[in-house]
């Protein structure tokens, strides 16, 4: 019990407190004080993020994950030391945020080697030229929703049996395989039907054909890993997704924490430097 003896130093209870999911009143009893005796210790707690030490270079996974409606945090992560460069609280992800993350990295020093992100619209375009990988389990979700997982066509079926493969294959026999599957079925992807309220012609197979429009189109993203195997670039951001989910679980732990605490929390597991959040995509 606490009682009796020296007060234990802050750095500990932390521990406790964040990898050992113990809460207030488990730390309180543990500790023989109270909770508001906990939680002022925590709140004295300054993060470790200053004392990072950025590499001189980096395969950069970056993503954004969020902890309610307006409440993220957009986080940049070295795909080879598996270590956090760069963090901040943001009320939404933008494109524009995350240029200002990797021209942050870059005025400190980080060469930016390539990137691997979840393919969001105009993200892949904005990282050029650097190498800019795609997450392949993104496109095959993608490619998934639009065709759902038991498609009633023979032509949905087929795509997405071969959509399948994608994180298994190399770049050569994907395209080859796509090609193959498009002179299949290219007929009946122009294939068109009248509108009987309006007398337009639409496409058929509107969803199958925006599915196979999707793979055309992020395909030049879509092996940069193997077009670069001297980057060692990963084909998906499951490191950095994995990250933010067991940053959630720990979270769990510790339900109803104001946003100053759980700001902190978050810091505190992430361990990355990064700028003062500011109105374009802080959470003030």
């Amino acid at each position: 019990m606490f009682r009796g003896r020296d007060k234990p130093p802050i750095r500990e209870v932390w521990e406790a407190y964040q990898y050992g999911k113990q809460t207030y009143a488990q730390l309180s009893v543990r500790y023989g004080c109270s909770v508001r005796t906990i939680q002022r210790w925590l709140d004295k707690l300054e993060a470790r993020a200053s004392n990072l030490l950025l590499p001189n270079k980096a395969v950069v996974l970056m993503d954004t994950t969020y902890f309610g409606r307006n409440s993220g945090v957009l986080v940049l992560r070295d795909a080879l030391s598996g270590c956090n460069l760069y963090r901040r609280h943001v009320r939404y992800e933008t494109n524009q945020l995350y240029a200002e993350a990797i021209a942050w990295l870059r005025a400190n020093g980080v060469e930016v080697q390539a990137v691997v992100c979840d393919g969001r619209r105009g993200l892949l375009q904005l990282c050029a030229p650097m190498p800019t990988q795609m997450c392949q389990f993104h496109q095959v979700a993608i490619i998934t929703r639009y065709l759902t997982r038991k498609p009633k066509l023979p032509a949905a079926q087929e795509l997405l049996a071969h959509v399948r493969l994608l994180t298994k294959t190399d770049k050569e026999s994907f395209i080859g395989g796509l090609n193959l599957w498009h002179e299949r079925w290219q007929a009946f992807l122009e294939e068109r039907t009248r509108e009987a309220t309006t007398g337009r012609m639409r496409y058929t197979h509107r969803r199958l054909r925006s599915a196979y429009l999707s793979l055309k189109r992020n395909l030049p993203w879509l092996f940069t890993w193997y077009d670069h195997p001297e980057l060692g670039i990963p084909h998906t951001t499951n490191a950095i997704d994995g990250h933010f989910a067991d940053l959630k679980n720990k979270l769990r732990n510790h339900n109803g924490l104001t946003d100053k605490r759980r700001r902190r929390f978050i810091d505190e597991f992430l361990k990355a430097s990064g700028p003062l959040d500011d109105d374009r995509g802080g959470t003030n």
